[in-house]
């Protein structure tokens, strides 16, 4: 039986197109993408609205979703890094999770199947 292993990416959304054109190149092909919102070292910002300063202390991201089996977990983990690593705050995160199954809907199909 083939690992099965899920990767969520955090980063910023401008990074969303680069990120996804090279996630193809080695082979991944699906992807759930969600715009989140979170807060981490970046604190936030303050923004002024008609003079007044507010805070906004979540900041708007881009989480990406992969399950990969075939794929190496390293080299979709390298390939990321290399897309999203500016230096600055804020590039994101990168989670790893083992996935115990894996069912589709549809056909009933389980496991690497599945996929």
């Amino acid at each position: 039986m083939h690992k099965i292993t899920k990767i969520d990416i955090i980063t910023r959304p401008s990074k969303v197109e680069e990120l996804k054109e090279a996630l193809s190149q080695i082979d991944i092909t699906g992807m759930t993408f969600s715009h989140v919102l979170g807060c981490g070292l970046q604190k936030g910002k303050t923004e002024f609205y008609r003079g007044t300063a507010y805070s906004i202390n979540l900041l708007p991201k881009v989480k990406i979703e992969i399950v990969v089996c075939e794929v190496p977990v390293e080299k979709v983990v390298e390939t990321a890094k290399q897309v999203l690593r500016t230096g600055e705050i804020g590039d994101g995160k990168i989670f790893i999770y083992p996935v115990e199954n894996v069912i589709k809907v549809r056909t009933g199909e389980e496991g690497v199947d599945a996929l």
